[in-house]
């Protein structure tokens, strides 16, 4: 079994789990303006996904882009691994590949601070992509227990690049966000991401 086999009914049973729906996670959440490379990228690559429309172009050109600016955002004090094997627990399930992973800490070469788990949307379908999001959190929040990292809540997002839909998990209960933000609001996106690694906005870019 890996991240990937599970449903929502399947994950919330083996891991106990009671899953809120209807609540607003991020409208506090401040805008963080981005950068003018973010928004000339994004100018030049939108249009592009939309037309070519496959799930690998969508992660290279607009997925990727916001995650290196979201590094820029956080004065590089975060770093994000693509397409990278996850295992932390095969006999739970609790392996395979994630999306994307960003991690509290700076160290580039190797995963150890999870905080945010990615994954992108098949077929457009954000809904069927949060059960695999929140087996991988899980993962993650087991990760952090035993290297002893203090992040009491992991987060999670299923995208299409276009549409972005957040997740939390705090001890046992996953949070889904009942909105959806837009890649036209990239400010508020940026704004979420941003508080989610627990990094305030770089200078440079403030």
């Amino acid at each position: 079994m890996a991240y990937s086999d599970f449903k929502i009914a399947s994950v919330k049973q083996k891991f106990q789990l009671i899953i809120d729906e209807d609540i607003d996670l991020f409208s506090s959440a401040p805008l963080a303006p981005v950068s003018a490379w973010l928004t000339e990228t994004l100018q030049e690559t939108l249009a592009l996904a939309l037309a070519i429309n496959t799930e690998k172009v969508r992660s290279e050109l607009l997925i990727a882009p916001m995650l290196v600016e979201l590094r820029k955002q956080t004065g590089r004090n975060i770093s994000f691994f693509s397409g990278v094997d996850f295992t932390v627990d095969e006999a739970q399930g609790l392996n395979g590949v994630c999306d994307y992973i960003v991690s509290r800490s700076p160290e580039q070469l190797f995963i150890s601070a999870p905080v945010l788990i990615i994954f992108e949307a098949k077929n457009e379908n954000i809904k069927g992509g949060f059960s695999q999001c929140i087996a991988a959190m899980i993962a993650a929040q087991r990760f952090n227990e035993r290297e002893g990292n203090t992040i009491p809540i992991i987060h999670g997002a299923v995208t299409t690049g276009t549409n972005w839909r957040f997740l939390q998990l705090e001890s046992n209960i996953v949070r889904i966000d009942n909105r959806e933000y837009y890649i036209d609001n990239v400010e508020k996106i940026m704004g979420i991401l941003t508080s989610i690694t627990g990094h305030a906005v770089a200078p440079a870019l403030a």
